[in-house]
């Protein structure tokens, strides 16, 4: 399997990555990549994807929450890190306009820098959408329209934005957000609508523990992912070896990973 999210970087995770990556294993998830929100944060997943070659990639980007510290220097050492190969995603990056914690203007000028460069690299996009669609959407078209790839990580939205996605050409990234009952309906009632070729398993750990998993631990991790695909083949029908085949294959195909 393969895990498209894990912040190895927050609080809860940092001091763990050889419990996580061994446990990881066991539960047959083999390649994760490591999410960068930050400058900071991205040189962590960069040094994580070199220590553990062939298991761990990276993304780099800034996360809309930290988009008013984004400057030109922000900018010049980002360009470093996408260089580098074991940076397989332009991201996380987008627009977050649930709290605001950068402005909406602020956050749309870091979106557009990082647009550009998956423009120019050709990398794919590790995106980010809450609460901004029309503006989320309307910027990433013109892109899209010039050949971008991408995945809209952690989708939590309901069937007209994901079939919106769909027909732009974006892939949908699927958390433990889907066994939640309440919180999670629309995204439950949306996946039927999404193509088994354009889904994607993650756990965004650790965040969003699945509901249905048997065990807990104090924080979401990689382990669980086999959970989420649980969930994910209930809701469309399907057994969850397919799901697993399908989900890891379209992650390998669109972050360029080593494998089947």
């Amino acid at each position: 399997m393969v895990d498209i999210g894990v912040n190895f970087h927050s609080a809860q995770l940092v001091s763990l990555t050889d419990q996580l990556l061994m446990r990881a294993r066991a539960a047959n998830v083999s390649q994760i990549l490591a999410t960068g929100t930050s400058v900071a944060s991205s040189r962590l997943a960069l040094e994580l994807a070199r220590a553990n070659p062939g298991t761990v990639f990276a993304t780099a980007g800034v996360h809309p929450h930290g988009a008013k510290s984004y400057d030109p220097s922000t900018f010049r050492e980002l360009t470093e890190l996408w260089a580098c190969p074991e940076v397989v995603a332009v991201g996380e990056c987008g627009l977050d306009y649930n709290r605001n914690f950068s402005t909406p203007q602020a956050q749309r000028m870091a979106f557009e820098q990082q647009l550009s460069v998956a423009v120019e690299t050709g990398k794919p996009l590790f995106l980010h959408c809450r609460d901004a669609f029309t503006d989320f959407h309307d910027m990433l078209a013109p892109v899209i329209a010039d050949g971008v790839r991408g995945v809209v990580h952690c989708f939590t939205g309901n069937r007209v934005e994901a079939e919106a996605f769909l027909a732009m050409g974006l892939d949908i990234g699927i958390t433990g957000w889907v066994t939640d009952l309440q919180r999670g309906q629309a995204l439950r009632e949306a996946l039927p609508a999404i193509p088994l070729d354009r889904l994607h398993l993650e756990t965004d750990a650790p965040y969003l523990f699945p509901k249905n998993a048997e065990k807990r631990r104090g924080h979401n991790e990689p382990a669980n992912l086999p959970w989420v695909a649980a969930s994910v083949a209930e809701l469309v029908g399907r057994d969850v070896d397919e799901i697993i085949r399908a989900c890891s294959s379209n992650s390998r195909r669109m972050f360029d990973l080593p494998g089947n």
